[in-house]
């Protein structure tokens, strides 16, 4: 990925290869800012007035992860891309497991507490933890990434899927429906329903097709509760068979499919939900939001003949997407939310009671806090070596580093430095297919 500059003001400049990068801070006309996103800061004032290139910020939504990529549209350069994995699994269980805890304190005989239900209420537009979250994920990466490149543009993709289309194909014309997207639309939900795979046999990465469960031939319809996804083979093998008479050897198989026709999209359920509230947040950063559907997203991938990948997803989110995408890089930064910490005084059990001592006020020890990126040069010992990760401090100064491939205990306080401050995410890059 293209290294982010900034000058004396801290006002962004156009990103510069790698190899450029480097020779500046050789030079010492620039200094490290930031770790990651990676940020140069220049020591000196530039005497040009030449604005920067004007930039695009793609952001494909997910509900586990959600692709960004920066482009620029008169070239078709990715300047940048990153996957951002969200964490509203983990603030749905955290707060079940409060409910639990709560729930199970009102019901021991212990002092009365009035019930309170009738006296809450929730603004208009009010999202659950667990969803705002990945709303306000996006957001502070929006906000970082303006920081230091020159987005003028922000392009989303609002729709998944097009739900008003596959059930009415006349909703928005029939030249839509029976163009160049005819299909899209449709088989990008299946295959995200269905988990990318056939539903027969279970094979994956292989050309798989629309299929209808109740044959067309028998009085089967479109609809989408009569639709799955299946190779070439096992779809030319039950050919305009009944589901129960082809499966009839495969009892469990067949309930499988019949109990999922029926069940809807749990993580397109949570895309959905925030979807708009998403929308109306990048609204407020006073910048054009363009906005495209699934399908449209997969049609600029295939007609681009690019990887399945979700920063390759974000890339081709809109109809400003170049007919030519390029990149100079062949890495991706991959962020993990982490939270910022937790407000709770102590760990309790399954019960409810503490298990551990009350934590102290401060949260730093020996100049560092928990999630801190920092580097450790242990000289000599079992564990000498060079590490690079997350870390989580300990009062006696004996701390834990996570890298990328495993986590070392027992690591000194004296030997660390810190790269970066923690801000509430975890850090890698990832080798990608290039464009």
């Amino acid at each position: 990925m293209k290294v982010f500059v900034i000058d004396v003001h801290k006002e962004p400049l156009d990103p510069v290869h790698p190899a450029e990068a480097r020779l500046l801070l050789d030079q010492q006309k620039a200094a490290v800012f930031k770790k990651y996103p990676f940020t140069i800061i220049l020591k000196e004032e530039l005497e040009t007035t030449q604005q920067p290139e004007e930039l695009r910020l793609k952001i494909d939504p997910g509900s586990r992860s959600t692709g960004i990529a920066v482009i620029n549209d008169t070239s078709g350069e990715i300047v940048f891309a990153m996957e951002l994995e969200h964490r509203g699994l983990r603030i749905k269980n955290l707060l079940d497991s409060r409910r639990a805890i709560r729930r199970g304190r009102r019901s021991r005989k212990t002092r009365y507490r009035k019930p309170r239900f009738l006296n809450r209420t929730r603004p208009k537009g009010w999202l659950p933890p667990s969803l705002k979250s990945r709303v306000y994920n996006i957001e502070t990466w929006v906000r970082r990434l303006r920081k230091v490149c020159n987005i003028q543009a922000l392009s989303m993709e609002l729709v998944r899927f097009d739900m008003q289309l596959m059930e009415n194909p006349h909703i928005s014309g029939v030249e839509y429906q029976q163009g160049e997207l005819m299909g899209f639309e449709v088989k990008e939900y299946l295959l995200e329903k269905w988990g990318r795979e056939c539903v027969y046999c279970g094979k994956k990465d292989t050309p798989l097709e629309v299929e209808h469960i109740l044959p067309k031939a028998r009085g089967g319809s479109n609809r989408i509760s009569n639709l799955t996804i299946a190779c070439t083979k096992c779809n030319l093998e039950k050919n305009s068979q009944l589901i129960d008479q082809y499966l009839s050897d495969r009892p469990e198989l067949l309930r499988k499919i019949l109990t999922k026709t029926r069940a809807p999209l749990k993580d397109a359920a949570a895309v959905n939900a925030t979807r708009w509230n998403l929308y109306w947040t990048l609204q407020t950063a006073g910048l054009p939001v363009e906005t495209g559907s699934g399908g449209l997203t997969k049609f600029n991938r295939k007609t681009r003949k690019l990887p399945k990948e979700h920063w390759v997803d974000a890339t081709c989110v809109g109809k400003s997407t170049p007919a030519k995408l390029w990149q100079t890089h062949k890495q991706v930064l991959q962020v993990k939310a982490m939270g910022h910490g937790s407000r709770q005084m102590c760990r309790v059990d399954k019960y409810g009671f503490p298990r551990t001592k009350a934590k102290t006020r401060s949260k730093n020890v020996k100049g560092f806090q928990t999630g801190d990126i920092v580097k450790a040069i242990v000289p000599t010992g079992k564990k000498a070596g060079t590490y690079n990760g997350r870390v989580a401090v300990r009062a006696s100064g004996s701390f834990n580093i996570k890298t990328q491939t495993a986590t070392t205990q027992g690591i000194g306080h004296k030997h660390c430095k810190v790269l970066q401050a923690v801000d509430g995410y975890a850090y890698f890059n990832q080798q990608q297919k290039s464009c």
